[in-house]
């Protein structure tokens, strides 16, 4: 049934529609692209949807749309065309029942019309005598599960699969990854190949399609492995040649435990929409099984496809960390060219705030734009990076509580007395008054300017504080610094009170930290406390807050 091969090297990947596209899938198309690229060979994406009762076109679209956004193009597949139509298993049912027929035909595969209870009852026969659970299964004595027998048995309303005939004997092939495997007869079971409702399993579409498409290389995970020796049966007994294979190391967490969603995220569309760059995610994902140079874990797609080889692929697990592709994303962004990054960090900052820029606002941000580029490590981080430049402060509770205190009123008191009293509002002279602030209060720059820093842009982590100040307009900044303040007294008559600060962060936000409101609702609760020595409720505190008049 092999329609015979051609020079080229032919790979492939077939992942279900049954979910997101996963990440060990997307190694393995990896994988397989490079092997092709590499030998000037052919690419094919075909889709395994013969489990029509959870595969969807909803997922189809996102396997289509992952591989193109990791940069991975194919020669023959879903949606590109070729010569085996339209690249879905699920059109091919009549091939693959074909197929199992002429087996049976044959005598190299048979009806089976045994009960779920009588093969429960062979394999707790094996299980007991220490053999494989499949031992027992095999072929009916007396030449049973014929064509003949079988059409018979079924008008007479009987269900039944049809099993390939395994011919006892071991199968050795030599794995580009793995080397030499071996496996003996007693470990190949006669295994279904179609199902009583005639649809095709795994095993017989995945080799049928391998024939048909005259398919090289077979490269997947080695949770596979113990299925390719019922292929090269399968594919022998069909009279197809059989493809090299070569089985990648499995992904593990950081933990040392078979990835899985414990670890976080496993499919690509997370780290899509995540803020991740599709360069570092390329780069990353190709090292998970292999290395272009121990010393050189960053590289681009044309020196991997230059060096790649699945004979050098890892036989140990690969351990995906979501840490590390987040740092390899970072130095990804620091190396953008810098119109490249403002482009994208500009796309990045409407979406956040959901508006465009108006010119001014996009002149100040520009300034700002390389600064943002050496501390961000994904595209997620540009807009909440930039966001006090365009909004109100929306204050980081932990920020508020490790830097609001201590010496921090006295900080802001002495920021904004030396910042009133510029001529120019540049980054230099910004930068000069509050070092003169800093030896005159004697206070440590940790100590003086992180509080103005959290005043300014509501975190202790933000761009550099001075070029951040120059960024936003005189009047604007020097608010800021007397709204936290306030806000620092003010917060001590809401810790009087009883109130936690999560609840008064969010309030204060809401009002803008105004002095009298602020004052009004405090005193009133620290009044309750002292009179009756009862707190009101957290939510009556609010619910008088949210009576007060806007600002």
């Amino acid at each position: 049934m092999s329609a015979g091969r051609t020079g080229a090297v032919r790979l492939r990947i077939a992942p279900s529609p049954t979910g997101h596209l996963h990440i060990g899938n997307v190694r393995a198309a990896l994988f397989n692209w490079l092997y092709a690229r590499r030998r000037g060979g052919v690419f094919i994406v075909r889709i395994d949807d013969t489990d029509q009762a959870r595969s969807d076109d909803r997922y189809i679209d996102d396997i289509i749309e992952g591989f193109r956004w990791l940069g991975l193009d194919w020669d023959e597949g879903v949606e590109v065309g070729g010569p085996h139509g339209a690249y879905r298993q699920s059109g091919r049912f009549d091939r693959y029942r074909e197929a199992a027929e002429g087996l049976v035909e044959g005598g190299r595969a048979y009806y089976d019309f045994r009960t779920a209870e009588e093969l429960d009852e062979l394999r707790r026969k094996a299980q007991a005598e220490r053999k494989p659970p499949g031992y027992y299964i095999r072929r009916p004595p007396g030449g049973a599960g014929g064509s003949e027998e079988a059409r018979r048995r079924a008008e007479a309303g009987e269900s039944g699969v049809i099993r390939f005939s395994t011919p006892g004997q071991a199968v050795e092939f030599t794995d580009l990854v793995r080397g030499k495997v071996r496996f003996e007869p007693d470990a190949i079971d006669d295994f279904v190949m179609l199902r009583s409702d005639g649809t095709p399993t795994y095993h017989l579409a995945s080799t049928v399609d391998d024939i048909d498409y005259q398919i090289t290389h077979v490269a997947r995970g080695e949770d596979l492995l113990s299925s390719t020796p019922k292929h090269i049966l399968l594919t022998e007994a069909l009279g197809g040649e059989r493809p090299v294979y070569a089985h990648l190391p499995l992904l593990f967490g950081p933990d040392g435990r078979k990835l899985s969603k414990r670890h976080g995220d496993t499919s690509l569309r997370a780290y899509r929409e995540g803020g991740y760059l599709a360069s570092a995610v390329f780069n990353y994902m190709s090292l998970l099984g292999w290395s272009l140079d121990p010393d050189n874990e960053i590289f681009g797609r044309g020196e991997a496809v230059a060096a790649f080889d699945l004979s050098d692929v890892q036989k140990s697990p690969a351990v995906f960390d979501a840490e590390k592709l987040s740092w390899m994303n970072g130095v990804y962004m620091r190396a953008m060219p810098s119109r490249e990054f403002l482009d994208t960090a500009l796309e990045c900052v409407e979406q956040d705030l959901g508006r465009p820029l108006d010119e001014d606002e996009g002149r100040r941000f520009a300034g700002l734009a390389s600064l943002v580029q050496e501390r961000v490590k994904l595209t997620t981080d540009i807009g909440p990076a930039a966001r006090f430049l365009f909004t109100g402060v929306s204050y980081d509770e932990k920020a508020w509580r490790k830097v609001m205190k201590g010496d921090a009123g006295r900080a802001l008191a002495a920021a904004r007395e030396a910042l009133e009293a510029l001529d120019d509002w540049t980054t230099s002279e910004i930068e000069q008054a509050l070092r003169d602030m800093l030896a005159a209060e004697s206070l440590t720059a940790r100590k003086g300017l992180q509080p103005i820093r959290v005043a300014v842009t509501g975190s202790n982590i933000s761009p550099p504080l001075f070029e951040s100040l120059a960024a936003l307009p005189r009047a604007a900044a020097l608010d800021r610094i007397a709204v936290a303040s306030e806000g620092i007294e003010k917060l001590d008559d809401w810790i009087a009170a009883g109130l936690s600060r999560a609840d008064m962060l969010r309030e204060l936000e809401r009002i803008s930290f105004d002095p009298g409101k602020v004052a009004e609702v405090a005193a009133a609760a620290s009044r309750s406390v002292k009179r009756t020595g009862y707190l009101p409720p957290v939510e009556e505190v609010l619910k008088r807050l949210a009576a007060l008049p806007p600002i």
